[in-house]
């Protein structure tokens, strides 16, 4: 597997280390991971982009067959990349995919959220805290107020790639039955679709369980 024949975006808030670990265990390095206002960098004083926004830009920064790792709200980023770019986007990996439309009030994305949390790993709060940081709260809230309004199982519909839809086994933010029926969004393409469930793990798996996911991953990317 290449360097340039994969690209993962963060997720909400995130940076770099929240793909760093999956990308260690594959041999490539920071370069395979892209930045985006809202996930790893601020959101610009203009306001938060729309996923569809920033998919383009994804798209159009690709350069050859390549296949994006999306985690969590980059989820939505990434699949409007490979609608708008066929021609560049070979496959999707969508990590614990957002947002489910029976969850997207601020209410509802609290609960799920809580609900989730206690199945996470707190080692991981001090590095979850310095990224939060760099992206700042302000540009998380805004991003998220912008991308809790996209309707990710639309946008599957026109994807024609092979799509993995992937969840740790206590994650609640992206439940069983959303991925299945995300799967289901693709029948029209008749795209291969794939709901991976991870033996363990909750949202947060590219950093708490990268070697799970990596074997269930092992002929995906590449």
């Amino acid at each position: 597997m290449g360097a340039s024949s994969v690209v993962a975006v963060p997720g909400l808030g995130l940076g770099v280390e929240a793909w760093r670990p999956v990308l260690c265990r594959w041999g490539l390095g920071e370069e395979s991971v892209r930045l985006l206002p809202g996930y790893g960098l601020p959101v610009e004083p203009s306001g938060a982009r729309s996923p569809a926004e920033l998919g383009r830009e994804l798209g159009d920064a690709l350069v050859g067959p390549t296949t994006l790792l999306g985690h969590s709200a980059s989820c939505q980023v990434v699949a409007h990349a490979a609608r708008l770019r066929p021609d560049l986007v070979r496959r999707l990996v969508l990590v614990g995919p957002a947002t489910d439309p029976r969850a997207r009030s601020w209410p509802g994305l609290a609960a799920l959220w809580l609900r989730t949390a206690v199945h996470e790993d707190p080692r991981q709060v001090p590095a979850l805290v310095r990224q939060y940081r760099r992206t700042t709260l302000r540009s998380m809230l805004a991003t998220m107020d912008v991308a809790r309004r996209d309707d990710l199982a639309a946008t599957l519909t026109q994807v024609g790639c092979p799509v993995d839809l992937v969840r740790g086994a206590h994650d609640r933010i992206a439940r069983r039955d959303w991925l299945w029926s995300l799967a289901e969004a693709g029948a029209a393409t008749a795209a291969e679709r794939r709901v991976v469930e991870l033996g363990a793990g909750a949202h947060m798996v590219p950093l708490t369980h990268p070697d799970l996911l990596v074997r269930a991953l092992a002929q995906a990317p590449g």
